[in-house]
């Protein structure tokens, strides 16, 4: 994409983007304005499937199905609304390269929408072979973006991905059995995901 730069001056592209996450790495910006720096965190947080769990109070909401739930629908409206809040590192730039990378039919969104059509939450991230690489979420009522982890996981599953990758741990993605690896053991699941998956 013309015009778009890291923050050593690099022209970035959809491509180049692509070839850094085979690499362990992922672009962040300082802030919305912010130029792009690329990110290879020491430890890593995954789920994978062996691991994986519901908590069991959210599978009882989930059974509820208190929302109606898509998945590529709405990727630019799941972007920007992961990127308003007070700090985030999601650039305008950041925005713009996801949204070619979705056109691309490289990134992807889960979307929930609650009983008037409203979009009350979402996450996006990349599909890279059989590993699908967890971007951001957001909410706008209770539980749907968690709602939103367990219908990308049945997704993922259903179509013969093996790995999750949440970047870096937080205690919400704990409670569906994310764990940290080290780089090399990371490098090493990556490795066994070249085989293209579809996602949608």
């Amino acid at each position: 994409m013309v015009g778009v730069r890291d923050a050593d001056g690099t022209v970035i592209t959809p491509g180049l983007v692509l070839q850094a996450y085979w690499q362990g790495c992922f672009p962040m910006a300082d802030d919305r304005n912010g130029r792009l720096r690329w990110y290879r965190p020491t430890m890593r947080a995954i789920i994978t499937w062996d691991r994986y769990k519901v908590p069991r109070s959210l599978a009882k909401v989930a059974r509820r199905k208190p929302y109606a739930l898509t998945i590529d629908r709405a990727f630019a409206s799941v972007v920007a609304a992961c990127a308003k809040r007070a700090t985030t590192w999601i650039s305008e730039d950041i925005e713009s390269l996801y949204i070619q990378l979705h056109q691309l039919g490289h990134a992807h969104s889960v979307e929930a929408w609650d009983g008037s059509g409203r979009l009350v939450g979402g996450l996006y991230g990349i599909a890279l072979g059989s590993c699908f690489c967890g971007e951001s979420m957001f909410h706008l009522a209770d539980d749907a973006a968690k709602i939103c982890v367990m219908h990308l996981v049945e997704q993922l599953q259903s179509r013969g991905f093996t790995l999750l990758d949440c970047q870096q741990q937080t205690p919400h993605m704990e409670r569906f059995g994310a764990y940290e690896v080290d780089e090399r053991t990371y490098a090493g699941l990556l490795s066994l995901c070249r085989q293209e998956r579809p996602f949608a």
